[in-house]
């Protein structure tokens, strides 16, 4: 008799474990750059990498954004149906419920982060810069001596420079 209750309250144990520790699936969100400010449905909740645990319900979706400075904001959503839970399904074989639980998170989700286009060198105005007819050069040359910004020995200089090139 005493043996029979150990191995039910043995059982119900093993399930209620089962039970709980299937309901939470964790993943970890990563950025292709450390420290990428992390935010699940608008909520701010740390930096990657972000270790995320939920118990929501099978085919729950999280949405997320990363931010890092010099970098485009970046979208998207984790789905809780990425994987099936064992556990889950095994605790659904006693109790119905856990059968909310059975798919849970792939354990990474690494993202690309993408450089704003205003950080690259912009090559076309630096062209532009480079431009300039020597003639054009040279009256700036002039100005500055006239000017008495450079003296006649650094305007002789800079001149055979421009006439050179």
């Amino acid at each position: 008799m005493r043996r029979t209750i150990a191995l039910k309250t043995a059982s119900i144990i093993l399930a209620g474990t089962v039970l709980l520790s299937s309901c939470a699936s964790t993943t970890m969100i990563q950025s292709s750059t450390d420290g990428a400010k992390v935010y699940l449905n608008g909520e701010h909740v740390g930096e990657t990498p972000y270790s995320h645990t939920d118990t929501k319900i099978v085919g729950s979706t999280t949405t997320v954004r990363l931010e890092k400075e010099g970098y485009e904001t970046f979208h998207t959503s984790l789905s809780r149906n990425e994987q099936a839970d064992v556990g889950a399904i095994i605790g659904g074989v006693f109790v119905l419920v856990p059968f909310l639980w059975t798919m849970k998170y792939k354990p990474t989700h690494t993202y690309e982060l993408s450089p704003l286009l205003d950080n690259q060198p912009n090559i076309s105005s630096e062209k532009k810069k480079n431009t300039k007819s020597k003639a054009d050069k040279l009256r700036e040359l002039k100005q500055l001596l006239d000017e008495k910004v450079i003296t006649q020995e650094e305007y002789e200089k800079e001149k055979n420079k421009v006439l050179e090139e």
